[in-house]
């Protein structure tokens, strides 16, 4: 299911942002002129042999040691990019908007991300983005919130 499918059948506000191709949360961030705090980067994990969709700013890094302990989790460790064609089939790789509901994974949000107001994401594609209330998205996607970066 397309994004903005989804988000037209749950009656929220959003936006959607064309732009040139940019292949990094951080180079979403300045096309956009927009704080790297508020655009998501999805990092994709697999926690004892399970996947799980990991939120952050585009600003961090995952600290997969704090991750595991949090998730009592035995190991944990960043899921190989050959896997992302067969968890996202609608997406381009790397542009999975960060939804881990509609793929079947888990979503766990950085508690870095609680306190911002909106946030802007991939609509699945390198070349366009979506701004969406921060609320709606939390209503939406029913993240674990964690601390996922130090």
């Amino acid at each position: 299911m397309q994004i903005t499918e989804f988000l037209d059948k749950s009656g929220v506000k959003y936006e959607v942002l064309e732009h040139r191709p940019v292949f990094s949360a951080q180079r979403l961030a300045q096309i956009e002129h927009e704080p790297g705090r508020f655009v998501a980067k999805p990092v994709i994990v697999k926690a004892d042999g399970r996947f799980l969709m990991c939120v952050l700013p585009a600003d961090a890094k995952i600290d997969l040691e704090t991750l595991k302990g949090q998730l009592d989790a035995e190991s944990v460790e960043l899921a190989d990019e050959e896997d992302f064609a067969e968890l996202f089939p609608d997406c381009e790789v790397g542009a999975e908007p960060p939804f881990g509901s509609l793929f079947h994974l888990e979503t766990v949000m950085d508690k870095a991300l609680e306190k911002d107001d909106h946030i802007l994401f991939r609509a699945g594609s390198h070349t366009k983005a979506v701004r969406l209330n921060m609320a709606d998205y939390r209503k939406l996607a029913h993240p674990r919130v964690l601390n996922l970066h130090r």
